[in-house]
């Protein structure tokens, strides 16, 4: 077991870089005998406890002055049924790792986000999600799940055993315990056929439910300063697979979508001015392509330049107008965005802190390049979403507290309660869960 942070003198910060945290010490359990150990350890000392995936929440929803748990040793596949059509895999596992072995044996979950860097329990336990018409987040994938609880008992939950606990604990934001291991449905891998076309921003939001419902998987990205919108089709394919030729890849995914546009945003944030005109050519850098691939390979994209986050989820009916008032608050204020607005959707699920809990849903992300400051277009852009009874995502930029989750998630009373019962001390709390949850 480690004690030492990353950083310098013990100071653990998020992939964003605008959280930071100096735990007590740091702990890399190598099997969860020895996460409960620590756990039991904590609460012997008086220490709270969080575990942390990679970083990738914007929020400090990891951060914790007490005991920090490093999953990086709990990592691998447990188990692959291919009766169920399930794996287990625990808590620690990338999900890029988790991909490329799905892949090998010839499976694929149905879903998946935008990036793979994250960890499997880090990315589900805040609701990551990526955008479908039929098929929902990383977590309403789940099928079982295991926990160290408060007490440093180990428990296991699916929709049979321990209902209410699988219920929550999908989305469970650490709040309820350690996750060490997560069981999946998988199916057989698929190929998809990725269509990526610039349309403008009007036709988008005029075609918008019948864009929805032609395809499995629609996304668009529309920039900030123009009328221009990139869309995003992924709909199965019989193949034959024809992925994106290697030279026009790294073209097209390194060179303009990290490597010009890290420059651009550099640019950008020295001279704010120059913004709008850079994206005017942004908005033209990407031509259309299609392309047939393996699902990660179509779902996911490498995110190199590094940048702040705040993203909602609105009832889906309310996305359009929600999409029109954010296009007319950024044209009317002096507001300076190098960076694209990521427009998705999921069918409602039965999680009960899920984004897309109990409603079909739409999500609207507004994004900031790294070290600019983000906090006048973020305020600006909660207040629109807010009035759409939105959701932000756990792990993004928002400042709603308990009293506002407790009037927009039915079911946001029964969560706790169950934290109640699960976490009686408080264990795993820290700041961000007592002001989302309530102390």
């Amino acid at each position: 077991m480690s004690s030492t942070a990353n950083g310098k003198n013990g100071t653990w910060r998020n992939w964003g870089g605008n959280v930071s945290a100096r735990p007590a010490r740091e702990v890399t359990p190598a099997s969860v005998e020895e996460l409960a150990a620590a756990v039991r350890q904590a609460a012997e000392d008086g220490l709270k406890v969080k575990a942390v995936g990679t970083g990738h929440s914007f929020t400090s929803i990891a951060a914790t002055d007490g005991v920090l748990i490093r999953p990086q040793l709990l990592t691998g596949i447990r188990d692959i049924d291919r009766e169920a059509m399930t794996v287990t895999v625990e808590a620690g596992t990338p999900l890029k790792r988790l991909n490329m072995a799905l892949a090998r044996e010839g499976l694929s979950l149905t879903n998946m986000g935008d990036i793979m860097e994250q960890t499997v329990s880090g990315a589900t336990s805040t609701g990551t999600h990526g955008t479908g018409r039929d098929s929902g987040s990383i977590a309403a994938q789940i099928k079982g799940l295991e926990l160290v609880t408060a007490d440093g008992s180990v428990l296991t939950c699916c929709e049979k055993e321990n209902p209410e606990v699988f219920a929550a604990a999908r989305i469970g934001l650490g709040a309820l315990g350690i996750v060490t291991a997560i069981t999946f449905a998988v199916e057989p891998v698929f190929l998809l056929t990725a269509r990526e076309e610039p349309m403008p921003f009007d036709r988008v939001l005029a075609d918008f439910e019948e864009l929805w419902a032609e395809n499995e998987h629609f996304e668009f990205y529309w920039f900030p300063h123009t009328g221009s919108t990139n869309t995003k089709r992924n709909n199965r394919s019989a193949g034959p697979e024809k992925p994106v030729p290697q030279l026009q890849s790294w073209f097209e995914d390194e060179f303009l979508s990290n490597g010009v546009f890290q420059v651009a945003n550099w640019v950008g944030r020295a001279a704010p001015a120059t913004i709008p005109a850079i994206a005017q050519i942004s908005s033209k850098a990407l031509s259309a392509r299609t392309y047939t691939d393996i699902p990660y390979k179509v779902f996911t994209s490498p995110r190199r330049v590094r940048f702040v986050e705040m993203e909602y989820a609105v009832p889906r009916a309310a996305v359009v107008e929600a999409l029109r008032e954010l296009k007319t608050m950024v044209d009317r204020s002096h507001l300076k965005v190098s960076f694209p607005v990521e427009v998705r959707t999921a069918p409602a699920d039965d999680i009960t802190l899920s984004t897309a809990s109990g409603r079909d849903t739409a999500y609207i992300a507004v994004h900031m390049f790294q070290g600019t400051p983000y906090q006048r277009y973020f305020t600006a852009a909660e207040r629109i979403f807010t009035t759409h009874e939105g959701r932000p995502h756990w792990g993004k930029v928002h400042t709603r507290d308990a009293e506002y989750f407790s009037r927009v998630y039915p079911r946001f009373a029964e969560f706790t309660a169950l934290r109640d019962r699960l976490d009686p001390d408080r264990r795993f709390q820290n700041d961000y869960l007592r002001r989302v949850l309530g102390a």
